[in-house]
Parts: structure tokens; sequence; C-alpha cells
């Protein structure tokens, strides 16, 4: 989430999808309309996914067992009794929708440049002829302090920044948390993440999903994995069912439970357990006459981390997957890409021609 230096990008006119929505467009924009295989064709019925109260996971092998079959099989799950006032997780919906009523002008005073990931408007858009997802993002750096660029943070609503603050030091304790238990599913200390991440990245990123008068169009955001250790996300209460992950070859629904987080591993987490934990690729649906906001939390190492398949986790029945690399390199690499699936990770990958 650091801005990155990059050349002139020309990406083109894009559309406002809230204002595209007040005119009620018989006609969907042509840069929204995804190519025929892209297209969210009726999706399978939601599964069960996973379920882990973290309050037990201290209690014994049990719930850590789970933990570690919900990583391995799954890659996200949900959490519950994960210690967040739920008075907050109203707070923080509630001031995202109220930054996204705002009028268009005032929210653009924050607009993000193109090439840059942070601030309101669509993230990962590097050409003219690109497709657009059916979304407004706003997105901030958080941790460590450098990353952050104050003049994209807004006075209104009111309460914003002191919302936001309080809701990512909590979910940055939850992060740390998790990673812990985590750890201790693949038999390693439960320090080793913290220790080795040093002062973690942390940044949040609000999607708004306006109704579609044709949502078998359009995306609400282009299948991907996320570039993170591990990412939290936050469903508004009542909003419509759009998150769907990829698993056994076709698209699931994931359907929030109350005041649960859902939670999914990331790039650096399944490079780092040698491909034991991987990230899954994932995507957004809108609905035709519901709207949807989502506040996602992403959580990684530290920019100056070099990263590798851990040693414990790498032997002559599970060979070296990956090679080692500068997570701020792997960043700039990740932020500077369009979302198409789990492209970004190939740089990554040992190929076995060369792996001798």
């Amino acid at each position: 989430m650091s801005p990155v230096l990059t050349s002139p990008i020309k990406v083109g006119h894009i559309d406002d999808v809230q204002e595209l929505r007040k005119c009620k467009p018989t006609v969907i924009p042509e840069r929204f309309v995804r190519d025929m295989t892209e297209r969210p064709v009726t999706a399978c019925s939601a599964q069960d996914v996973p379920v882990i109260n973290i309050s037990k996971l201290g209690d014994g092998e049990k719930e850590i067992s789970r933990l570690a079959d919900a990583c391995e099989n799954w890659g996200f799950f949900q959490v519950v009794d994960h210690g967040i006032d739920f008075d907050l997780l109203e707070r923080i919906e509630k001031v995202g929708m109220e930054f996204f009523m705002l009028p268009v002008e005032e929210k653009q005073r924050y607009a993000m440049a193109p090439g840059t990931v942070q601030g309101y408007g669509q993230a990962f858009v590097f050409s003219e002829d690109q497709k657009l997802d059916w979304c407004n993002m706003f997105a901030l750096g958080l941790e460590p302090r450098y990353i952050r660029n104050p003049k994209l943070w807004p006075r209104r609503p009111a309460h914003f920044s002191e919302t936001v603050e309080t809701y990512s030091t909590e979910i940055r304790k939850l992060c740390a948390n998790l990673l812990k238990y985590i750890a201790m599913s693949l038999g390693l200390k439960g320090n080793v993440f913290q220790e080795m991440f040093g002062s973690a990245v942390q940044a949040v990123r609000m999607n708004y999903y306006p109704p579609c008068p044709r949502p078998d169009l359009v995306l609400g955001l282009s299948p991907h994995s996320d570039g993170s250790a591990i990412t939290v996300l936050q469903q508004g209460k009542g909003n419509s069912v759009g998150l769907q992950i990829f698993k056994d070859d076709k698209w699931v629904p994931v359907l929030p439970l109350p005041n649960a987080l859902v939670i999914n591993i990331g790039d650096t987490l399944e490079v780092l357990t040698n491909g034991k934990y991987k990230s899954v690729e994932h995507r957004a649906v809108t609905h035709e006459d519901k709207d949807r906001l989502s506040i996602v939390t992403f959580y990684a190492p530290s920019y100056e981390v070099e990263l590798g398949p851990m040693a414990e986790l790498v032997d002559e029945n599970n060979p070296c997957k990956y090679k080692r690399y500068n997570h701020g390199e792997y960043n700039k690499h990740y932020i500077t890409n369009k979302l198409e699936g789990k492209k970004t990770l190939e740089f990554a990958k040992i190929r076995p021609e060369n792996s001798n």
C-alpha cells in the first residue's frame, strides 16, 4: 500500500459507478461489460465455509486442528468470538457508508492517482481498454506510519479518522493473534511470524458496490488472490451476498455470519508455508437491487523482510517451491499489475527445470 512511483499511465475515462447508478442506465457502459468467459454465470449453492471460534484456540488441539484444516483445504474461514466490540463493527460500517454517500465532488478530493492504491476511485487500472469493476473503493495505508498519506484522510464524515484508527488497532491485534495460532497449527513456535514480520504493514480498503441493472454482465471485483499474509474482511450487515471463492473448480458464495469476520490466506503465507496453506482466488459479484459494503484489512510483513519457504516446511517430500525475494519488491510488483487470478505470484515460483 505504499505509494509507488510510476511513469504516466493512461487509463482513459473511468465512470463513477454510483453516479452511473443515479442515471439508472438501461445499457451498461462497454468498459464494464465482461467478456463471455469472465461473466458471473450462476454460481453453485453456498457451502459452509469453516467457522473458527478464536476464544477456543487456546484450549487445546481440537480448535487448532480445525484451523489447520481450514487453512489447508479452504484458504478461507470465518471467525467468531474474535473479541472486537460489535458496536465498533457497526461504527466502521456507518462511517464507511457515510463516506460513499458524500457528493462525488467531495470524494474526488481524495482521488486515487493512476498507478497507486491509496485514495478514492478504482485501483489496479493500467490501460485505457482494461475492463472496469462495478465498484468504488477508498483505501488508506495505516502502518507503519510512513506509508500514510495524510492528504487522503477525509474530514467528512465526522469521526471517520478516529473510527478507522480504533478499528484498525483492534484488527491489528486480531491478525497478530491469528498468526500465532496459524504458526502453532503448522507445528511452529507461536511467535515465529511476529518476529519475522518486523513492523508489519497494514492497510484498509472499503469497497462499495451499488446495485447494477445487469449483474450478469459485470463483476464487482475481478478474480484475484491477496498479496498479504492474511486478510480480514468485514461484510456489511444485511448486505447482499457478493463474495465468492474459487473452490473445486467452481465459484462458491460465502454467506456472512452475523458479527463474524472472514479471514483468508494471502500469497505471502502461501510462500512461507511452501504451498501447504494456499491463497485462494476470490471475486465479488453485484446485485440488481441491493448495494453492498465491505471493509478489508491487509496484514503483511515489513517491506524490508526477505521471504521464502520456511526451512521447517521444506524436505525431500516437499521440495522448495518458491524462491526468496524482498517483500517490498513483491508489493510493488503486486500493486502495479491488474487483478488477474494468482498471476502476481508466478514470479516467485521455482520451475521444475530450474529447481536443480
